[in-house]
């Protein structure tokens, strides 16, 4: 015979208590856990990312802000099939208005008064040819990604970007060029750390007739209005031109990246892109122009996504080491971002040092150095061409990859496309190299 069980109501309401209470210590012993684990992940990512708070609560403040990017970052990454991924990046303790404050600064306008120098050579025509894929970093015509800091100088960072690239294309050499400089002395348009355009910038550089190196006017993300006048009239490297892009038009802009890199302007003000990691970027931005950055080439990830590769000035610590991949064939005339709107690039005269010269819209290739310059020139008849290491042939765009043991040009290694090398003609000697070498004789 069973025996029943009986509870009274007093009972009832203890058993009631005590099953609650345990419950709520099971939840409140996951929040610890919690906590302490965000704690954790805050504490790296400070160390990671060289972060020191001396203000009387800014730490505390600091960490709410992090933990509410956090679960931005979660959330985001917990949806399937996302072409981009977002993660903790050196701006996760900034709120997103504190991230468009710092870095972004003045909207950039559509075009100043003063128009391109010369007329639109990369315009899209029907029946273009042009590789499926670029990137300009492998030719080390891209400089290594740096930091703008708290200085609104993108601008500034994307015009010696796009002479940098021009520069190692026509020159065979690779100089990091004076962004402080820009910042310090192109007022006639442009603000310094509250923001410029590149055209101006171009204008600035030509009317200079030159800019300076990294190494000789480094950069201190500082904006105090004085110019070293000794130091803007020490000319490195100059331009002769640039083109505006056609706006709202992303093959005339492949057309472009397809022979050099290209300044473009884009919206980054959006949290998505603050907190950008990897793949390819389809996250929410419209068209309002507050940023400047370098496309230096462009491709199509394993999914079949289109993209730019754009280089950034937010450091190494953001992004793709400090790139993003841009989608790329949007539905949209302006591009992502607006990346089509406001692209221009500048253009430099064929000149291989200053004594040889090579014939317009051709590349100059090294045929000898001697410790580390170069002693003699040849002329390949491309524009944008790989100069092969036998000193006396080169490959035009489409065909990059040199293979010299049956002397052709591929399109990739190993494919089976090929057409055959081109010699390198003589590069022509200007006045004075002719006159050193008379003198000589």
């Amino acid at each position: 015979m069973s025996t029943r069980i009986t509870f009274t109501f007093p009972s009832l309401v203890i058993l009631s208590v005590l099953l609650a209470s345990s419950y709520l210590g099971g939840v409140t012993a996951k929040v610890v856990d919690q906590n302490l684990a965000e704690q954790k992940l805050f504490e790296r990512w400070l160390v990671e990312n060289h972060k020191n708070y001396n203000g009387l609560g800014e730490k505390d403040k600091r960490f709410q802000i992090f933990t509410d990017n956090l679960k931005f970052v979660q959330e985001h990454n917990s949806v399937p099939n996302q072409s981009y991924e977002l993660g903790l990046t050196r701006f996760a303790d900034l709120t997103n208005e504190e991230f468009r404050a710092m870095y972004l600064r003045k909207k950039m306008e559509r075009r100043t008064s003063r128009a391109p120098v010369k007329a639109e050579r990369y315009l899209h025509k029907a029946g273009d040819s042009l590789p499926d894929e670029v990137d300009w970093r492998a030719k080390g015509a891209v400089a290594p990604v740096r930091d703008q800091g708290d200085c609104g100088s993108s601008w500034a960072f994307s015009t010696t970007g796009a002479i940098e690239g021009i520069n190692k294309i026509k020159t065979g050499e690779l100089i990091t060029l004076s962004v402080q400089e820009l910042v310090d002395c192109d007022r006639g348009y442009n603000d310094g750390c509250n923001g410029g355009l590149m055209d101006a910038a171009f204008l600035f550089i030509i009317a200079n007739g030159g800019l300076d190196t990294e190494a000789d006017y480094p950069y201190t993300a500082t904006d105090n209005n004085t110019c070293n006048s000794d130091k803007k009239n020490t000319r490195v490297v100059t331009i002769d031109g640039y083109v505006a892009v056609p706006g709202n038009d992303e093959k005339s802009l492949k057309k472009a990246v397809a022979h050099q890199p290209v300044s473009v302007a884009i919206e980054a003000g959006g949290r998505e892109f603050q907190l950008y990691k990897s793949g390819v970027f389809t996250g929410a931005c419209g068209t309002d122009l507050d940023h400047a950055a370098l496309a230096v080439g462009y491709g199509t990830s394993k999914e079949g996504q289109d993209y730019w590769i754009i280089r950034d000035s937010l450091g190494s610590n953001w992004g793709e080491s400090g790139y993003i991949r841009l989608q790329r064939n949007v539905n949209d005339s302006a591009g992502k971002c607006g990346v089509a709107m406001l692209a221009s690039y500048p253009t430099q005269s064929v000149v291989c040092d200053k004594s040889y010269t090579c014939p317009d819209k051709s590349t100059c290739c090294c045929v000898s150095e001697s410790k580390g310059k170069c002693d003699s020139w040849g002329c390949c008849p491309f524009e944008s061409a790989t100069c092969c290491e036998n000193g006396s042939s080169c490959c035009p765009q489409l065909y990059p990859v040199c293979d010299l043991e049956d002397g052709t040009c591929r399109a990739k290694a190993n494919s089976p496309l090929s057409v055959k090398a081109f010699t390198r003609a003589p590069a022509t000697a200007t006045t004075k190299a002719t006159n050193v070498l008379v003198s000589s004789a």
